[in-house]
């Protein structure tokens, strides 16, 4: 396995991940994320393998899309109320189905702390589901913590006056 950055020809393999990643949060979430749904069509993803600032790393294996993380640089000098850093946010990782828990995320998880690292950034962040309980392990593995928490109150839960 190779872990590399993304090129066009990745195209097609990633948007197999994206659907996988779609039906997960689906089953989690269906009243927020609608069934059959992509994060990222086609045109967008070409337009993201442009941008400098989100680079998409891709897990290799046997000539084909294993894995992929996308990634988003997020600066926060000269904020009025945030600390100056840079910080390098996940914003989305995935394995192929059938190669989930054989080290693939982990490595792809390794190279973007390093690649974080080498470049000065002040830490790798992501935000995650509740509800994946497996990819929340997989995050507290590789050292990751809480550190804030969104809350909801689904009001057609509530009784009214």
């Amino acid at each position: 396995m190779i872990i590399r950055l993304a090129k066009a020809a990745d195209i097609p393999g990633m948007l197999k991940l994206l659907r996988q990643v779609g039906d997960v949060h689906h089953r989690i979430r269906p009243d927020i994320f609608r069934a059959g749904a992509l994060k990222y069509d086609e045109p967008s993803l070409r337009e993201l393998l442009r941008q400098e600032d989100r680079p998409i790393f891709i897990a290799e294996q046997d000539g084909a899309v294993a894995g992929y993380c996308f990634c988003v640089r997020k600066d926060f000098r000269g904020s009025s109320v945030q600390a100056d850093r840079v910080e390098f946010y996940i914003d989305d990782l995935c394995v192929e189905e059938a190669l989930r828990g054989t080290g693939i995320a982990k490595a792809l998880f390794a190279h973007v702390k390093a690649y974080a690292k080498e470049r000065g950034y002040h830490s790798v962040t992501l935000n995650v589901w509740c509800g994946n309980h497996s990819a929340m392990a997989f995050y507290e593995k590789q050292g990751l913590k809480m550190r804030n928490i969104m809350m909801e109150l689904r009001l057609e839960d509530e009784e009214c006056c």
